[in-house]
């Protein structure tokens, strides 16, 4: 099996345009900086124990609760977050779901604005570093809102990623120092992607 290169992905968008909720300072600093660092870090771990991969899914798989692998896990996990943020946020001007996405979220939490307030309260709950994911649960047949720590994603837990905000504190105290409330409302009011989140659900219903 030959061994891949990875590369940070290209950004959706322009440095500018999550303004004013996120400023192109912080996209910046985030993006080239935090997720390209974890792209290079992964590219040198993995050729430094000679470790090969077709994908950043089957690294992750077969690091996670691996000692050996725990550096590799780290790194690679991130990358696939960092990479799944970026295409969770729009800037455009369609503001909420519509159609089986809207109609799974009104039976799954009564409304929007539940859905709303529960990812906001889970963003919250999520102590340190780590996501809040919107995520479908196929043995519940279900939406759910999830919180991970650190570098964990849903797809550990035999979970499907629909849309997600980082709450590490490098996603947003430039902007908002301590007022993650205030980031993750701004998220889910104006830069939240729902298309994508439609997208990803057709892949499992």
């Amino acid at each position: 099996m030959s061994g891949t290169v990875f590369k940070l992905i290209e950004l959706p968008y322009g440095l500018n345009e999550l303004e004013p909720y996120i400023s192109a300072k912080t996209v910046d600093f985030h993006y080239n900086k935090h997720h390209q660092t974890y792209v290079n870090n992964l590219n040198a771990l993995l050729a430094d124990k000679g470790w090969f991969a077709d994908n950043l899914e089957s690294i992750i798989m077969q690091t996670y609760k691996n000692d050996e692998g725990t550096a590799v896990f780290n790194t690679a996990a991130q990358v696939w977050n960092h990479n799944f943020y970026w295409h969770s946020i729009s800037p455009g001007d369609d503001k909420k779901p519509k159609a089986e996405l809207l109609k799974q979220i009104e039976r799954d939490f009564g409304d929007f604005t539940k859905l709303r307030d529960e990812f906001i309260k889970m963003g919250l709950a999520q102590f340190g570093s780590g996501w809040v994911w919107l995520i479908w649960d196929s043995k519940d047949a279900k939406l759910k809102i999830v919180k991970t720590s650190n570098a964990e994603m849903p797809m550990l837990f035999h979970q499907k990623a629909l849309l997600t905000s980082d709450v590490w504190e490098h996603s947003y105290y430039l902007d908002y120092q301590n007022r993650r409330k205030e980031y993750l409302e701004k998220f889910f009011d104006n830069l939240a992607n729902w298309e994508f989140a439609a997208h990803n659900l057709s892949l499992v219903r």
